[in-house]
């Protein structure tokens, strides 16, 4: 299977989207600002149903390009605000990585409840935001960050499948602590 992302110059698929492909079989997916589609595309070429939602109509234009310039019929780009926590359908899987640091921070809770809400019985949440914390102060001005144990305990009661807030490194550089979470959602 070619990798198309690197065919249309997008970076790779985040690595715990990867991952997370290991353990969850493809289903409906929602990629939650997705920019130019790296993860969406990847979910894909899995056999993943996904909709792909950026609030840049820009980006969301050229993964359209890309959906239709290969034939994709599995992957739906739509310009959609995360912050409006509206999510209008049922999911296997959420994946929400690099994007809730870019949200109004009176939103954060609201769109975590929405996409509690809005995925299957026995469904996934992978989120992965950057925190601000003593040992790793942020050094960018995002609009919102986790603090320690915040992310875990949005979380209560579901199955946490993996966790941790581990020091990692942005694409552009920046090192900060990350806030890493594949939650199962009960049946």
């Amino acid at each position: 299977m070619e990798d198309l992302n690197s065919r249309y110059g997008l970076n790779p698929a985040h690595s715990e989207v990867v991952q997370a492909c290991e353990l969850i079989e493809p289903c409906r997916a929602l990629d939650m600002g997705c920019s130019t589609g790296r993860n969406a595309l990847y979910l894909s070429q899995r056999g993943f149903e996904v909709t792909a939602v950026d609030v840049n109509p820009d980006a969301i234009d050229r993964l359209q390009s890309i959906v239709d310039q290969e034939g994709i019929r599995t992957l739906r780009p739509r310009v959609y605000d995360i912050q409006q926590a509206r999510i209008d359908a049922e999911y296997g899987f959420i994946a929400c990585t690099v994007t809730l640091m870019f949200i109004d921070a009176s939103r954060v809770a609201a769109v975590l409840s929405d996409m509690q809400q809005h995925t299957v019985p026995g469904g996934y949440n992978l989120i992965v935001c950057a925190m601000d914390t003593d040992a790793y102060p942020c050094p960018m001005n995002f609009p919102f960050t986790l603090r320690p144990g915040e992310l875990s305990q949005a979380y209560a009661g579901w199955e946490l499948v993996k966790y941790n807030e581990d020091p990692g490194t942005m694409h552009h550089g920046a090192r900060l602590q990350f806030a890493t979470l594949l939650a199962r959602k009960p049946e």
